[in-house]
């Protein structure tokens, strides 16, 4: 039995570290799975099957604990600046704008409350404590990438040997995620609101913005320059959205498609945008009236499809430029994209790999299909390169130093902030350098979380062995008292400033505050609220700069403070 003896305590053995992460991540992802009053700790919960590994002595070398926690931080938010980098800057068009300053400023107030509470309740002589107060907002807004940015930070700071925060992230982050929603809940009866009044308002709304209007008319080709031109050319120059219904050619009606070429004399049903059909007709031809035509007595067969945008083409057009409703007779009525579901509004930029649900006529449904690409086979490949190219410049980008004024070391965005801007940029302009960025939901997913996962059962192995002296014999109870505070008090001031100054709608308010906090259950509970899309619109809204922000200011308040 000396064998399996030596598999559990050799700690320099690569089946002993291959057997400790898999011990740590299978309990912490199946512990995490539990539901009270419907809430999980999902994956976080392996920070806690770390601890209790370390705590009983079940570890491995710092070096190698250190290296695969580093490793899989940069996959993690790489993975992340991928997702959120196609919808970064079109978040600050329009009303966007607003919502965007209301989260940065609920990130600005978690900061704050966190400094009151330090200074209130405890020795701010002792070097440790504010370094575990910066765990302990971390687990208060539930985000896991601005725990790991600090944590780096930290090790600049202390090159011999950084304060564990992992242990303040710990007592904070499970009434963290109660607190979130709990909050939530108190705006609605602090400004009196009626969810009823607020899905009436939704539906105002969406009644009072339809899709242009559509408009049919039969054209006789009569411009020579059309001879031998297919449709898609003539729609590209035209610049505008057109569908040839029938075609009318030597006497027979066909259906064209995008390839079909068209003659002088020849007589066609085109559908377009009511405001478009002066300037088509001056193009094509004369209206005309056609007998040939009885499409309008035939019966139309209405389908569900999900369609795949895989043609490059479609890269930062707008769905209310597409005029689906009008000139396709069909409706978007889902987005998904990277795993996330994005309104359908007029103003959404497509992206490669965005997945939209088309309602409509058969035919016609068919037609935006190969408008859109719809070819999976484009997607299947993973593409390996530009992630590992990406990381390699984002790792370069972060170690960059940017010496400021006041500050004990130079600036450095490190492993966390370097690969997450690259990661962005990358992910909104890697098509223009013939980079393919897009990665299917589920490679996406998959590479996320198993950084993730091996970020959180690295830093709780290393916590472990502190953890009773730091939280249960030490200041535990203030640490989930205070990480209670920066949770709640944020949501209140900000809440109720959007709703009361900005008159924003409930639902849309719910969304901003789970996607300031990017915190997946807050959002799930505001979607099973509300029928529409709202939470949705705002959660995917202020997503992009809350990550962003929540692991820029780790490193920002650890360099500027915690090292004073």
């Amino acid at each position: 039995m000396d064998w399996i003896v030596n598999l559990f305590t050799n700690t320099e053995s690569v089946a002993h570290i291959a057997l400790l992460y898999a011990i740590v991540i299978g309990i912490g992802v199946y512990l995490g799975k539990i539901k009270i009053g419907g809430i999980s700790l999902g994956v976080t919960f392996v920070l806690f099957a770390g601890i209790l590994a370390g705590h009983v002595g079940f570890t491995g070398p710092k070096e190698i604990l250190t290296f695969v926690q580093d490793f899989g931080l940069i996959l993690f938010v790489f993975m992340i600046g991928l997702q959120v980098g196609p919808g970064f800057f079109e978040s600050f068009k329009k009303g966007g704008v607003t919502l965007n300053m209301l989260s940065a400023s609920a990130i600005l107030l978690n900061i704050l409350v966190m400094f009151g509470c330090y200074y209130l309740f405890f020795d701010t002589s002792n070097p440790n404590n504010l370094p575990m107060m910066v765990g302990t907002l971390y687990g208060a807004v539930t985000n896991t990438p601005g725990l790991g940015a600090a944590n780096e930070a930290l090790l600049s700071v202390f090159p011999n040997g950084a304060p564990s925060i992992a242990n303040g992230y710990a007592c904070a982050y499970p009434l963290g995620v109660v607190g979130i929603i709990g909050a939530t809940i108190l705006i609605k009866y602090i400004c009196k609101i009626n969810t009823a009044d607020e899905e009436e308002q939704l539906n105002e709304e969406d009644a009072a913005n339809p899709h242009a209007k559509a408009h049919n008319m039969h054209l006789r080709v009569e411009n020579a320059y059309i001879t031998g031109r297919t449709l898609r050319e003539v729609s590209e120059f035209l610049n505008r959205d057109i569908v040839c219904s029938r075609l009318l050619h030597n006497g027979e009606v066909s259906i064209p498609n995008s390839k079909t070429k068209f003659e002088v004399g020849d007589e066609l049903l085109v559908v377009c945008a009511e405001a478009d059909a002066e300037a088509i007709k001056a193009f094509i031809g004369p209206e005309v009236e056609a007998e040939w035509d009885r499409e309008k007595d035939e019966v139309q067969h209405f389908v569900s499809r999900r369609i795949i945008v895989t043609r490059p083409e479609m890269n930062g057009k707008t769905l209310g430029k597409m005029h689906f409703s009008s000139v396709y007779g069909v409706n978007v009525t889902r987005i998904s994209r990277q795993g996330m579901d994005i309104f359908a509004g007029r103003n959404h930029h497509f992206q490669v790999g965005d997945k939209i649900l088309v309602v409509g006529p058969e035919e016609n449904v068919n037609r935006v299909a190969e408008i859109m690409g719809n070819s999976v086979k484009r997607l299947d490949a993973p593409n390996i390169a530009t992630i590992f190219v990406g990381i390699m410049v984002g790792i370069i980008f972060g170690s960059l130093p940017f010496a400021i004024p006041g500050m004990p070391v130079p600036l450095k965005l490190g492993i966390a902030g370097g690969p997450l801007i690259i990661a962005i940029l990358i992910g909104r302009f890697g098509y223009r350098m013939k980079l393919v960025t897009y990665t299917t939901t589920s490679a996406n997913m998959m590479l996320r979380e198993i950084g993730l996962v091996l970020f959180l059962a690295s830093v709780g192995i290393k916590a472990g062995a502190g953890f009773w002296d730091t939280v249960v014999q030490g200041d535990g109870l203030k640490y989930v008292g205070c990480g209670f505070l920066i949770t709640v008090i944020p949501i209140f001031i900000i809440g109720t400033i959007a709703r009361l100054k900005f008159k924003f709608n409930y639902f849309t308010i719910m969304g901003m505050l789970a996607g300031t906090y990017t915190d997946p259950p807050a959002l799930a509970y505001a979607n099973a609220s509300c029928s529409k899309e709202a939470p949705a619109v705002g959660y995917s809204t202020v997503y992009p700069l809350s990550m962003f922000l929540r692991i820029f200011t780790a490193q920002i308040v650890v360099l500027f403070f915690c090292g004073a």
